[in-house]
């Protein structure tokens, strides 16, 4: 597929509904990522090897809107305040998916929220390598909370979920390089969004890259142009 195609699929769909052309609806929450760093840079990405406490704001969502007893691939949007100082946002989009290769590449229908990692899918450049980012629910987390918007809710709003933030090259076995927990839940209705964006919101040693990046570049730009239209309209 050319990325104008890609580009113009994604936007056609998200003026459709009014929202990303993929992840319509979602649960809104808010959290904090801790990175711990490292003594002898080994990421060569600053935001990975300096210590730092971020708030974040992530969005979960199921990524068709399929039935809610049917597997869907659910995505966890991640926009990590102040990642790069005071006003720079970084945005992480991550998708269920396998930890191993290539099961870390491809999306993953699933039943229960917690059962598997969300992956980037497409590697990011951290420093000088290509790795995948990408978050693991704690192994404290084997509660079963299902995958409908309201049993995520309901699951954020019991009690806060944790999760290993972890990172791994194609020849490297998966490594921590922060904790995620997610606490408060919006009261936003599920229908109500916030645009992610990797592209927009990303650091200079710490970005997405690959093959597919430029097809999924465009698409993220479509499906902005298209719920930006909309948005114009109504105004």
């Amino acid at each position: 597929m050319a990325p104008m195609a890609a580009y113009e699929i994604a936007r056609r769909a998200a003026a459709r509904r009014s929202a990303p052309a993929l992840h319509p609806r979602g649960v809104l929450c808010a959290g904090r990522l801790r990175v711990p760093g490292t003594a002898d840079a080994r990421w060569g990405a600053p935001w990975l090897d300096r210590p730092g406490s971020y708030a974040v704001t992530a969005r979960w969502s199921r990524a068709l809107g399929l039935p809610p007893r049917w597997p869907d691939g659910l995505g966890l949007a991640l926009r990590v305040e102040d990642a790069d100082g005071a006003g720079t946002a970084l945005d992480l989009l991550l998708t269920s998916s396998g930890s191993g290769s290539p099961g870390r590449h491809l999306p993953l229908l699933r039943y229960d929220a917690l059962r598997g990692p969300y992956s980037t899918l497409l590697a990011y450049r951290a420093g000088r390598r290509d790795r995948v980012l990408a978050a693991f629910p704690a192994p404290c987390e084997h509660r079963r909370t299902g995958a409908s918007l309201p049993a995520l809710r309901q699951a954020l709003a019991r009690a806060p979920l944790r999760f290993d933030l972890r990172a791994a090259a194609a020849d490297e076995p998966w490594r921590t390089v922060a904790t995620l927990t997610l606490t408060s839940v919006s009261p936003a209705p599920e229908q109500a969004t916030q645009s992610f964006d990797p592209y927009l919101h990303r650091l200079p040693q710490l970005h997405p890259t690959g093959r597919l990046s430029t097809l999924r570049e465009a698409a993220c730009s479509g499906s902005r142009h298209g719920r930006d239209a909309v948005a114009g309209r109504r105004s």
